[in-house]
Protein backbone atom coordinates (compact mmCIF):
# COMPACT_ATOMS: atom_id res chain seq x y z
CA UNK A 1 0.00 0.00 0.00
CA UNK A 2 1.09 3.62 -0.43
CA UNK A 3 1.89 6.49 1.90
CA UNK A 4 1.87 9.80 0.03
CA UNK A 5 2.57 7.96 -3.20
CA UNK A 6 5.42 5.80 -1.85
CA UNK A 7 4.76 2.06 -1.51
CA UNK A 8 5.39 0.60 1.95
CA UNK A 9 5.04 -2.59 3.87
CA UNK A 10 4.72 -2.45 7.64
CA UNK A 11 8.00 -4.35 8.23
CA UNK A 12 11.01 -5.10 6.04
CA UNK A 13 14.71 -5.96 6.09
CA UNK A 14 17.02 -2.96 6.08
CA UNK A 15 19.71 -2.30 3.49
CA UNK A 16 22.44 -3.73 5.72
CA UNK A 17 20.85 -7.19 5.57
CA UNK A 18 20.57 -7.48 9.36
CA UNK A 19 18.56 -4.59 10.79
CA UNK A 20 14.77 -4.91 10.59
CA UNK A 21 12.73 -1.77 9.94
CA UNK A 22 9.12 -1.19 10.92
CA UNK A 23 6.60 1.65 10.92
CA UNK A 24 6.08 2.91 14.50
CA UNK A 25 2.30 2.70 14.85
CA UNK A 26 2.25 4.32 18.29
CA UNK A 27 2.99 7.69 16.66
CA UNK A 28 0.36 7.54 13.90
CA UNK A 29 -1.53 9.46 12.62
CA UNK A 30 0.46 12.49 13.76
CA UNK A 31 3.98 11.31 12.89
CA UNK A 32 5.27 8.80 10.36
CA UNK A 33 8.43 7.27 11.80
CA UNK A 34 10.35 4.13 10.78
CA UNK A 35 12.06 2.31 13.67
CA UNK A 36 15.19 0.20 13.45
CA UNK A 37 15.04 -3.16 15.24
CA UNK A 38 18.61 -4.34 15.81
CA UNK A 39 18.19 -7.05 18.44
CA UNK A 40 15.63 -9.64 19.49
CA UNK A 41 15.00 -7.44 22.55
CA UNK A 42 14.09 -4.58 20.19
CA UNK A 43 11.62 -6.88 18.45
CA UNK A 44 10.12 -7.98 21.77
CA UNK A 45 9.66 -4.37 22.90
CA UNK A 46 8.13 -3.43 19.54
CA UNK A 47 5.54 -6.21 19.88
CA UNK A 48 4.83 -5.64 23.58
CA UNK A 49 4.45 -1.84 23.30
CA UNK A 50 2.46 -2.04 20.05
CA UNK A 51 4.98 -0.29 17.85
CA UNK A 52 3.90 -3.21 15.66
CA UNK A 53 0.44 -4.68 16.28
CA UNK A 54 -2.22 -6.75 14.58
CA UNK A 55 -2.06 -10.54 14.68
CA UNK A 56 -0.39 -11.16 11.27
CA UNK A 57 2.16 -8.39 11.75
CA UNK A 58 2.96 -9.64 15.26
CA UNK A 59 3.78 -13.03 13.74
CA UNK A 60 6.02 -11.46 11.08
CA UNK A 61 7.80 -9.32 13.67
CA UNK A 62 8.36 -12.36 15.88
CA UNK A 63 9.89 -14.24 12.94
CA UNK A 64 12.30 -11.38 12.35
CA UNK A 65 12.97 -11.30 16.09
CA UNK A 66 14.16 -14.90 15.85
CA UNK A 67 16.37 -13.93 12.91
CA UNK A 68 17.89 -11.07 14.89
CA UNK A 69 18.60 -13.50 17.72
CA UNK A 70 20.36 -15.90 15.36
CA UNK A 71 22.41 -13.04 13.92
CA UNK A 72 23.70 -12.30 17.41
CA UNK A 73 24.16 -15.88 18.63
CA UNK A 74 22.99 -18.97 16.68
CA UNK A 75 23.37 -21.34 19.66
CA UNK A 76 20.72 -23.74 20.95
CA UNK A 77 20.50 -21.74 24.17
CA UNK A 78 19.79 -18.50 22.29
CA UNK A 79 17.22 -20.20 20.07
CA UNK A 80 15.26 -21.32 23.12
CA UNK A 81 15.71 -17.99 24.91
CA UNK A 82 14.47 -16.03 21.90
CA UNK A 83 11.48 -18.33 21.52
CA UNK A 84 10.41 -17.85 25.15
CA UNK A 85 11.07 -14.10 25.26
CA UNK A 86 9.09 -13.39 22.10
CA UNK A 87 6.27 -15.81 22.98
CA UNK A 88 5.63 -13.93 26.22
CA UNK A 89 5.39 -10.51 24.53
CA UNK A 90 1.64 -10.73 23.72
CA UNK A 91 -0.67 -13.57 24.87
CA UNK A 92 -3.77 -13.39 22.65
CA UNK A 93 -2.73 -13.35 18.99
CA UNK A 94 -2.10 -16.95 17.90
CA UNK A 95 0.00 -15.85 14.91
CA UNK A 96 2.81 -15.11 17.35
CA UNK A 97 3.03 -18.72 18.49
CA UNK A 98 2.54 -19.99 14.94
CA UNK A 99 5.49 -18.00 13.59
CA UNK A 100 7.76 -18.90 16.49
CA UNK A 101 6.90 -22.59 16.22
CA UNK A 102 7.60 -22.42 12.50
CA UNK A 103 11.02 -20.81 12.98
CA UNK A 104 12.04 -23.09 15.83
CA UNK A 105 11.10 -26.23 13.88
CA UNK A 106 13.14 -24.98 10.92
CA UNK A 107 16.20 -23.87 12.87
CA UNK A 108 16.58 -26.51 15.58
CA UNK A 109 17.83 -29.31 13.27
CA UNK A 110 20.29 -27.02 11.48
CA UNK A 111 23.91 -26.55 12.54
CA UNK A 112 24.39 -23.11 14.18
CA UNK A 113 26.42 -21.83 11.22
CA UNK A 114 23.37 -22.12 8.93
CA UNK A 115 20.73 -20.69 11.25
CA UNK A 116 21.17 -16.98 10.57
CA UNK A 117 20.64 -17.23 6.83
CA UNK A 118 17.77 -19.69 7.21
CA UNK A 119 16.02 -17.51 9.79
CA UNK A 120 16.15 -14.34 7.68
CA UNK A 121 15.03 -16.25 4.59
CA UNK A 122 12.04 -17.78 6.38
CA UNK A 123 11.05 -14.46 7.99
CA UNK A 124 11.01 -12.84 4.56
CA UNK A 125 8.94 -15.74 3.22
CA UNK A 126 6.42 -15.32 6.04
CA UNK A 127 6.08 -11.65 5.11
CA UNK A 128 5.58 -12.43 1.42
CA UNK A 129 3.09 -15.18 2.26
CA UNK A 130 1.12 -12.83 4.50
CA UNK A 131 0.87 -10.19 1.78
CA UNK A 132 -0.37 -12.77 -0.72
CA UNK A 133 -2.82 -14.27 1.77
CA UNK A 134 -4.29 -10.86 2.46
CA UNK A 135 -4.59 -10.11 -1.24
CA UNK A 136 -6.59 -13.32 -1.64
CA UNK A 137 -8.78 -12.47 1.35
CA UNK A 138 -9.50 -9.21 -0.44
CA UNK A 139 -10.51 -11.03 -3.62
CA UNK A 140 -12.80 -13.43 -1.77
CA UNK A 141 -14.37 -10.64 0.24
CA UNK A 142 -14.90 -8.59 -2.90
CA UNK A 143 -17.12 -11.39 -4.19
CA UNK A 144 -19.37 -10.98 -1.14
CA UNK A 145 -19.44 -7.21 -1.48
CA UNK A 146 -20.50 -7.42 -5.14
CA UNK A 147 -23.58 -9.40 -4.08
CA UNK A 148 -24.78 -6.86 -1.52
CA UNK A 149 -27.63 -4.48 -2.31
CA UNK A 150 -27.00 -0.97 -0.93
CA UNK A 151 -29.58 0.36 1.51
CA UNK A 152 -28.43 3.86 0.61
CA UNK A 153 -30.74 5.38 -2.03
CA UNK A 154 -27.69 6.84 -3.72
CA UNK A 155 -26.30 3.36 -4.34
CA UNK A 156 -23.34 3.64 -1.97
CA UNK A 157 -22.39 0.69 0.20
CA UNK A 158 -21.72 1.47 3.85
CA UNK A 159 -19.38 -0.77 5.80
CA UNK A 160 -18.60 -0.60 9.50
CA UNK A 161 -15.33 -1.83 10.95
CA UNK A 162 -13.87 -2.04 14.45
CA UNK A 163 -10.23 -1.56 15.44
CA UNK A 164 -7.60 -1.75 12.69
CA UNK A 165 -7.46 -4.76 10.39
CA UNK A 166 -5.94 -3.01 7.41
CA UNK A 167 -2.44 -3.14 6.01
CA UNK A 168 -1.00 -1.70 9.23
CA UNK A 169 -2.17 -4.83 11.07
CA UNK A 170 -0.53 -7.14 8.53
CA UNK A 171 2.45 -6.95 6.21
CA UNK A 172 0.36 -5.53 3.35
CA UNK A 173 -3.30 -5.21 2.22
CA UNK A 174 -4.88 -6.17 5.56
CA UNK A 175 -7.58 -8.68 6.44
CA UNK A 176 -10.91 -6.92 7.04
CA UNK A 177 -9.92 -3.91 4.94
CA UNK A 178 -8.52 -5.88 2.01
CA UNK A 179 -12.02 -6.45 0.50
CA UNK A 180 -12.80 -2.76 1.02
CA UNK A 181 -9.62 -1.67 -0.75
CA UNK A 182 -10.34 -4.04 -3.62
CA UNK A 183 -13.93 -2.81 -3.87
CA UNK A 184 -12.72 0.80 -3.94
CA UNK A 185 -10.07 -0.05 -6.54
CA UNK A 186 -12.77 -1.76 -8.64
CA UNK A 187 -14.84 1.43 -8.70
CA UNK A 188 -17.58 0.25 -6.34
CA UNK A 189 -18.95 3.23 -4.37
CA UNK A 190 -18.10 2.34 -0.77
CA UNK A 191 -17.93 4.29 2.47
CA UNK A 192 -16.59 3.07 5.81
CA UNK A 193 -17.86 3.90 9.28
CA UNK A 194 -14.70 3.73 11.41
CA UNK A 195 -15.17 2.94 15.10
CA UNK A 196 -12.73 5.01 17.16
CA UNK A 197 -11.85 1.83 19.13
CA UNK A 198 -11.11 3.01 22.64
CA UNK A 199 -8.93 2.92 24.60
CA UNK A 200 -6.01 3.01 22.11
CA UNK A 201 -8.07 4.50 19.28
CA UNK A 202 -6.73 2.18 16.58
CA UNK A 203 -9.73 3.01 14.41
CA UNK A 204 -9.45 6.77 14.70
CA UNK A 205 -5.65 6.75 14.58
CA UNK A 206 -4.80 3.93 12.18
CA UNK A 207 -7.79 2.81 10.12
CA UNK A 208 -8.81 6.39 9.31
CA UNK A 209 -5.18 7.23 8.41
CA UNK A 210 -4.94 4.21 6.09
CA UNK A 211 -8.23 4.89 4.36
CA UNK A 212 -7.37 8.56 3.94
CA UNK A 213 -4.01 7.75 2.36
CA UNK A 214 -5.71 5.38 -0.09
CA UNK A 215 -8.60 7.75 -0.85
CA UNK A 216 -11.42 5.60 0.56
CA UNK A 217 -14.38 7.68 1.83
CA UNK A 218 -14.84 7.18 5.57
CA UNK A 219 -16.25 8.72 8.74
CA UNK A 220 -14.92 8.20 12.26
CA UNK A 221 -17.63 7.47 14.84
CA UNK A 222 -17.74 6.93 18.58
CA UNK A 223 -17.62 3.26 19.51
CA UNK A 224 -21.21 3.24 20.74
CA UNK A 225 -22.72 4.78 17.59
CA UNK A 226 -22.68 1.61 15.46
CA UNK A 227 -25.94 0.14 16.75
CA UNK A 228 -27.78 3.39 16.10
CA UNK A 229 -26.51 3.48 12.52
CA UNK A 230 -27.61 -0.12 11.96
CA UNK A 231 -31.10 0.65 13.27
CA UNK A 232 -31.40 3.41 10.68
CA UNK A 233 -30.25 1.33 7.70
CA UNK A 234 -26.94 3.14 7.40
CA UNK A 235 -24.78 -0.01 7.58
CA UNK A 236 -24.83 -2.65 4.84
CA UNK A 237 -22.27 -4.93 6.45
CA UNK A 238 -19.85 -5.12 9.36
CA UNK A 239 -16.37 -6.51 8.76
CA UNK A 240 -13.62 -7.03 11.32
CA UNK A 241 -10.38 -8.90 11.69
CA UNK A 242 -9.49 -11.43 14.37
CA UNK A 243 -6.52 -12.20 16.59
CA UNK A 244 -7.56 -15.80 17.17
CA UNK A 245 -10.36 -17.90 15.71
CA UNK A 246 -11.24 -21.23 17.26
CA UNK A 247 -11.81 -24.52 15.49
CA UNK A 248 -15.52 -23.99 16.15
CA UNK A 249 -15.61 -20.53 14.55
CA UNK A 250 -15.59 -18.29 17.63
CA UNK A 251 -13.74 -15.06 16.92
CA UNK A 252 -11.50 -13.16 19.35
CA UNK A 253 -10.93 -9.56 18.35
CA UNK A 254 -10.44 -6.12 19.87
CA UNK A 255 -12.67 -5.35 22.85
CA UNK A 256 -16.06 -4.10 21.63
CA UNK A 257 -16.32 -6.44 18.65
CA UNK A 258 -18.84 -8.65 20.46
CA UNK A 259 -21.19 -5.70 20.95
CA UNK A 260 -21.02 -4.85 17.24
CA UNK A 261 -21.89 -8.45 16.40
CA UNK A 262 -24.89 -8.37 18.74
CA UNK A 263 -26.15 -5.15 17.17
CA UNK A 264 -25.64 -6.55 13.67
CA UNK A 265 -27.51 -9.74 14.55
CA UNK A 266 -30.43 -7.74 15.99
CA UNK A 267 -30.70 -5.60 12.86
CA UNK A 268 -30.14 -8.25 10.18
CA UNK A 269 -26.80 -6.77 9.12
CA UNK A 270 -24.20 -9.29 7.82
CA UNK A 271 -21.20 -9.65 10.14
CA UNK A 272 -18.08 -10.83 8.30
CA UNK A 273 -14.62 -11.64 9.64
CA UNK A 274 -11.46 -11.63 7.51
CA UNK A 275 -8.74 -14.00 8.64
CA UNK A 276 -5.58 -15.68 7.37
CA UNK A 277 -5.00 -19.35 8.20
CA UNK A 278 -2.30 -18.71 10.86
CA UNK A 279 -5.00 -16.95 12.92
CA UNK A 280 -6.99 -20.17 13.29
CA UNK A 281 -6.24 -22.02 16.53
CA UNK A 282 -7.14 -25.62 15.73
CA UNK A 283 -6.42 -26.72 19.30
CA UNK A 284 -9.46 -25.07 20.90
CA UNK A 285 -13.21 -24.96 20.26
CA UNK A 286 -14.75 -22.72 22.95
CA UNK A 287 -13.33 -19.23 22.60
CA UNK A 288 -15.00 -17.71 25.67
CA UNK A 289 -13.55 -20.31 28.01
CA UNK A 290 -10.26 -21.15 26.32
CA UNK A 291 -8.75 -18.03 24.74
CA UNK A 292 -6.48 -16.05 27.09
CA UNK A 293 -7.56 -12.40 27.16
CA UNK A 294 -4.79 -9.86 27.53
CA UNK A 295 -5.29 -7.39 30.37
CA UNK A 296 -3.47 -4.25 29.32
CA UNK A 297 -2.31 -1.28 31.36
CA UNK A 298 -4.99 0.84 33.03
CA UNK A 299 -3.04 3.86 31.80
CA UNK A 300 -4.41 3.26 28.29
CA UNK A 301 -7.87 4.03 29.72
CA UNK A 302 -6.91 6.80 32.13
CA UNK A 303 -4.69 8.75 29.71
CA UNK A 304 -5.11 9.98 26.13
CA UNK A 305 -2.53 11.36 23.73
CA UNK A 306 -3.33 13.79 20.95
CA UNK A 307 -2.08 16.75 18.98
CA UNK A 308 -2.51 20.22 20.45
CA UNK A 309 -3.49 23.29 18.46
CA UNK A 310 0.18 24.24 18.07
CA UNK A 311 1.02 20.83 16.60
CA UNK A 312 2.69 19.30 19.65
CA UNK A 313 1.80 15.87 21.03
CA UNK A 314 0.48 15.87 24.59
CA UNK A 315 -0.76 13.18 26.98
CA UNK A 316 -3.51 14.06 29.45
CA UNK A 317 -5.23 12.28 32.34
CA UNK A 318 -8.99 11.96 31.71
CA UNK A 319 -10.27 10.17 34.84
CA UNK A 320 -11.14 11.63 38.24
CA UNK A 321 -8.29 11.40 40.71
CA UNK A 322 -8.49 8.10 42.54
CA UNK A 323 -10.68 6.28 39.99
CA UNK A 324 -9.48 2.83 38.95
CA UNK A 325 -9.60 1.52 35.39
CA UNK A 326 -9.79 -1.98 33.91
CA UNK A 327 -8.53 -2.70 30.41
CA UNK A 328 -9.28 -6.11 28.88
CA UNK A 329 -7.82 -5.93 25.38
CA UNK A 330 -10.10 -8.38 23.56
CA UNK A 331 -13.47 -10.09 23.65
CA UNK A 332 -14.89 -13.19 21.98
CA UNK A 333 -17.74 -13.16 19.46
CA UNK A 334 -19.52 -16.56 19.40
CA UNK A 335 -19.70 -18.28 16.03
CA UNK A 336 -23.51 -18.02 16.01
CA UNK A 337 -23.20 -14.24 15.50
CA UNK A 338 -20.77 -14.45 12.57
CA UNK A 339 -22.35 -14.51 9.10
CA UNK A 340 -19.25 -15.81 7.34
CA UNK A 341 -15.48 -16.15 7.63
CA UNK A 342 -13.42 -14.79 4.73
CA UNK A 343 -10.10 -16.58 4.29
CA UNK A 344 -7.43 -16.83 1.62
CA UNK A 345 -9.01 -20.13 0.50
CA UNK A 346 -12.56 -18.87 0.26
CA UNK A 347 -15.63 -18.01 2.31
CA UNK A 348 -17.19 -20.41 4.81
CA UNK A 349 -19.64 -20.69 7.68
CA UNK A 350 -18.28 -19.89 11.13
CA UNK A 351 -18.23 -23.49 12.29
CA UNK A 352 -15.90 -26.44 12.52
CA UNK A 353 -17.52 -27.96 9.43
CA UNK A 354 -17.15 -24.68 7.56
CA UNK A 355 -13.49 -24.28 8.39
CA UNK A 356 -12.71 -27.92 7.62
CA UNK A 357 -14.36 -27.51 4.21
CA UNK A 358 -11.56 -25.06 3.40
CA UNK A 359 -8.80 -26.74 5.42
CA UNK A 360 -9.54 -30.47 5.13
CA UNK A 361 -5.96 -31.33 6.14
CA UNK A 362 -6.84 -30.19 9.67
CA UNK A 363 -9.41 -32.99 10.06
CA UNK A 364 -6.54 -35.24 11.11
CA UNK A 365 -6.13 -33.13 14.25
CA UNK A 366 -9.76 -33.54 15.30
Amino acid sequence: MKVDGTPYRTIWLGADGTTVQAIDQTLLPHRFVVRDLRTMEDAEVAIRTMIVRGAPLIGAAAAYGMALAMAADPSDAMLERAYRLLLDSRPTAVNLRWALDDLRALLAPLPPARRREAAYRRAAEICDEDAEICRRIGENGLGLIRRLTPRDKGGRLNALTHCNAGWLATVDWGTALAPIYQAHNAGIPIHVWVDETRPRNQGASLTAWELSKHGVPHTVIADNAGGHLMQHDQVDFVITGTDRTTRGGDVCNKIGTYLKALAAHDNGVPFYVGLPYPTIDWTIVDGVREIPIEERSAREVSHMTGRTEDGELATVHVLPEGSNAANPGFDVTPARLVTALITERGVCDASEAGLLSLYPEQSRAA
